[in-house]
């Protein structure tokens, strides 16, 4: 292909009435069904426009970045064009790493989640190739590999390429740049004449025009999706690696340390933004959903509750919260890494409006670092990891504020007719003004208090007077109403085993600095431009 007459560039654009829906697609149902359970209710530009070109059995040039879709662009037509009564090999994705591979043969999975006779079986080297060889003994339509494992099991033919019918080479420049050029086109030779050829690339050099000029047909079309939104605004961005039993609690954590007045949950699905609202409804926070299933008027009285500030917590879709217009949403929490860069990008927009500064936490589970790195690399940002807080931290942070509503209080009321009542009550025992002080602060912290670190703080110089989202109920300000789900907020009730695996063995920031000779910030100052958990100094320097 010495000219590119059949360009079709796909600009993204934020309008969302843009945005066209998987349903009324030519889409098979059961796919459809898959991919709106993973939180997807409108295609991304290279999905909108390369699905319809490989349904038609067309070869595919697509220049777009990673995070835009590309794997549900080409993985939903392969899974709709398998035949399901053929338990041969049909289609092959090559990938550059093999943590790719696994990537993408997992979304694959999840896209024909319900067509159960469709298998997948990624291939890569770091894994034992005998597994693999009986993975592919017992019948896979789909492969997706490494070109270098992918040689390794046409030379030991354990993997056939005689009735693949489809090829998909994933990020081809990244495959090139490592030297494998030399083993793609081996494999293109390798496959059936009549086949069709997709590639996808972020840049197009000219080894890649010269692969597609010789082994794809004349009229492949090439798509070109240049997004106009890459850059990210003036967020503090931090991550935390944690398991997937422990998301919630890790949530919860930050939401008490950080504490902010108005926070916005994201999930990739209807399902979990539903699961999620209940469960920090149970723990005592004042939180509402938002997504497609919910009816206009449920809509509206959810975003005049969040608008208000009647309820500090929303948790919301990518596509449900794409009217929403608050300007002091103080964090945003991605409780799951979004598939599409995209995405990442809107959900943290919300925040740091009105030249405020914003913040975000994502919760990265497992492979879901690669996005990670994707993004960054995307959009040329930062994302710093973070420590999850300690039980011992939330219980400081609490005692702070506990402290800071009294001292409030001092200031601003008129006490004479307390200290008169106390006088009266007190003046023939030998209680000091200190040990008064301490009971009360037991009565609000129960038994928590015992796990208080002793700190030197100004005490001038302590929390703001945000909810954090909590119910404030019978004067306690924990929004309990038993011991046990007291036990839940604290972190008290966990075992020391899972303590350890949510801290995930290091201790947290406020523990590496260790307090001496300093003052303990507040909640004000934590989630200030000054708090520590946003300095973006290196672990190595602070650890001197």
């Amino acid at each position: 292909m010495e000219n590119l007459e059949n360009l079709r560039d796909a600009e993204e654009s934020n309008n969302v009435e843009k945005k066209v829906s998987y349903r009324g697609s030519a889409i098979d149902e059961r796919i459809v069904r898959a991919v709106e359970e993973m939180g997807f209710e409108t295609m991304t530009p290279i999905q909108e426009q390369a699905i319809p070109i490989m349904l038609e059995g067309k070869d595919l040039i697509g220049q777009a970045q990673t995070g835009t879709g590309k794997t549900a662009a080409f993985g939903i037509p392969i899974i709709q064009k398998i035949d399901p009564e053929e338990k041969g090999l049909q289609a092959i994705i090559l990938c550059p790493t093999r943590e790719l591979a696994m990537q993408a043969a997992e979304e694959i999975r999840r896209f024909a989640k319900y067509m159960h006779e469709i298998k997948v079986v990624p291939v890569y080297g770091g894994q034992d190739i005998s597994r693999q060889i009986r993975a592919l003994a017992k019948g896979a339509q789909i492969v997706v590999g490494t070109p270098g494992r992918v040689m390794d099991h046409m030379r030991r033919r354990t993997l056939k390429t005689g009735n693949i019918r489809m090829v998909v080479l994933d990020e081809a420049d990244e495959m090139l740049n490592m030297g494998f050029r030399e083993d793609i086109e081996t494999i293109l030779e390798d496959m059936p004449e009549e086949r069709q050829t997709a590639l996808f690339s972020a840049t197009m050099p000219k080894p890649i025009l010269e692969i597609t000029k010789e082994y794809q047909k004349e009229d492949a079309e090439y798509l070109k999706v240049t997004p106009k939104e890459v850059t990210i605004p003036l967020i503090k961005q931090a991550y935390y690696q944690v398991a997937r039993k422990d998301k919630e609690e890790v949530l919860t954590r930050l939401m008490d340390y950080y504490h902010p007045k108005r926070s916005l949950i994201f999930c990739n699905t209807k399902r979990m933004v539903d699961e999620l609202t209940e469960h920090l409804k149970d723990r005592g926070y004042q939180a509402e959903g938002l997504h497609g299933d919910l009816s206009q008027n449920q809509r509206d009285t959810v975003m005049n509750l969040f608008r208000s500030g009647k309820m500090p917590v929303l948790i919301a879709t990518d596509v449900a919260a794409r009217g929403i217009d608050v300007d002091d949403v103080e964090a945003v929490f991605n409780y799951d890494v979004p598939e599409d860069i995209e995405y990442y990008v809107h959900r943290i927009g919300r925040t740091g409006r009105a030249g405020k500064t914003g913040r975000s936490f994502t919760l990265v589970a497992g492979r879901e670092m690669y996005k990670i790195r994707d993004i960054e690399r995307i959009c040329h940002t930062k994302i710093r990891e973070r420590n999850i807080p300690s039980a011992a931290d939330i219980t400081s942070v609490k005692a702070e504020k506990v402290l800071a509503e009294a001292l409030d209080t001092m200031q601003s009321k008129n006490l004479d007719t307390a200290i008169n009542f106390l006088q009266e009550k007190l003046i023939n025992e030998e209680y000091t003004a200190l040990e008064l002080a301490a009971a009360f602060m037991k009565m609000k912290m129960g038994d928590d208090i015992k796990d208080i670190k002793v700190e030197k703080f100004n005490p001038k110089d302590l929390f703001g007077k945000g909810s954090g989202g909590r119910r404030r109920r019978g004067g306690r300000g924990r929004g309990r109403s038993s011991e046990k789900e007291k036990e839940k907020s604290s972190g008290r009730g966990m075992a020391a085993e899972k303590e350890r695996s949510i801290g995930k063995g290091k201790a947290s920031e406020k523990e590496k600095s260790g307090g001496k000779g300093k003052q303990t910030k507040g909640f004000g100052d934590r989630f200030a431009e000054k708090s520590e958990f946003f300095t973006g100094k290196s672990r190595r320097r602070r650890r001197r």
